[in-house]
């Protein structure tokens, strides 16, 4: 039987000049991106009338291109007005995920390893998606790691390295847990399989430092500026799975959800704590008092 390939909720797609409802196909068995794993893409979010940091968004991805080895061919401000008609579309009920991406159709002349930058493509694809995290999250010490810049992609936001978040959270399920607290090779806790990680302990707030093996988000950034503002002791550090184990808070940062209390780590229960409320406050405040267009 074959697979259905329609969409799991309302969606637009544009590409090649014209938006097309549902899931086009764009990319067949001979494409570089299907065979080789050549795509780059971002995420930001659209809901009540208002798209937090898409501007930042359509920057990083970019930069995520030219690190996969292609050649953007939409700017960041081209990249956002097609957001912003794409949302059109949308009734308005519903969050929407903003997706763009780009991928290499073809291999480099002599290495078909290599990507061909000249034959870049480029899709915006925007589709319902509620906001989630509500009620918290667990997490559990995954078994995995992050690669280092020296073993992969870690510098672009990339499809090729999802998979291994994939089953660092296919994992943690099978255990009872919603999500995965991720170490880099060196053992440093660095974030969990799909978003940043934060933690408070003694009313200090604490995040991984930027090392390279893992993306620092946009939200990410936009909270510590925000804690800071609002009077927070935020430092960004080298944190161990034990500095986790004795936080008195523990919150996650990402497009997809924003901030999301934890509310166990492995054996250990906590509660969403004042610290993670206030930053989602804080954030929310933010979001809803700037519009797009005076960042």
């Amino acid at each position: 039987m074959a697979v259905d390939t329609s969409p799991r909720s309302t969606t637009w797609t544009h590409v090649d000049g014209e938006w097309l409802p549902g899931n086009p196909p764009l990319i067949g068995p001979t494409s570089h991106a299907m065979w080789l794993g050549s795509t780059v893409f971002d995420g930001a979010r659209w809901f009540d009338g208002i798209a937090p940091d898409l501007g930042l968004h359509c920057q990083r991805i970019n930069r995520s291109a030219l690190a996969m080895g292609l050649k953007p061919v939409k700017s960041a401000e081209e990249i956002a007005a097609l957001a912003w008609e794409g949302v059109a579309k949308f009734d308005g009920a519903t969050a929407i995920y903003i997706k763009p991406m780009y991928w290499g159709e073809h291999g480099a002349p002599g290495s078909v390893v290599s990507v061909d930058a000249d034959s870049t493509r480029f899709a915006l694809c925007l589709f319902e998606a509620p906001m989630g995290g509500h009620g918290g999250t667990s997490l559990t010490v995954s078994p995995y790691r992050r690669p280092s810049p020296e073993t992969a992609m870690t510098e672009a936001k990339t499809g090729s390295l999802y998979p291994n978040s994939g089953r660092m959270i296919a994992e943690a399920r099978s255990r009872g847990f919603d999500n995965a607290l991720v170490r880099d090779l060196n053992g440093n806790v660095v974030e969990t399989a799909s978003s940043n990680v934060f933690m408070v302990k003694d009313g200090v707030v604490m995040t991984p430092a930027a090392n390279r093996t893992f993306l620092a988000g946009i939200t990410r950034a936009r909270v510590i500026g925000l804690l800071r503002q609002a009077g927070f002791d935020v430092h960004e550090a080298t944190l161990s799975v034990e500095d986790f184990m004795q936080a008195d808070e523990i919150f996650t940062t990402g497009n997809y959800s924003k901030v999301v209390g934890v509310t166990r780590l492995d054996d250990r229960n906590l509660q969403e704590g004042p610290v993670t409320r206030k930053a989602l406050e804080l954030y929310m405040d933010w979001a809803h008092g700037r519009s797009e267009s005076e960042e």
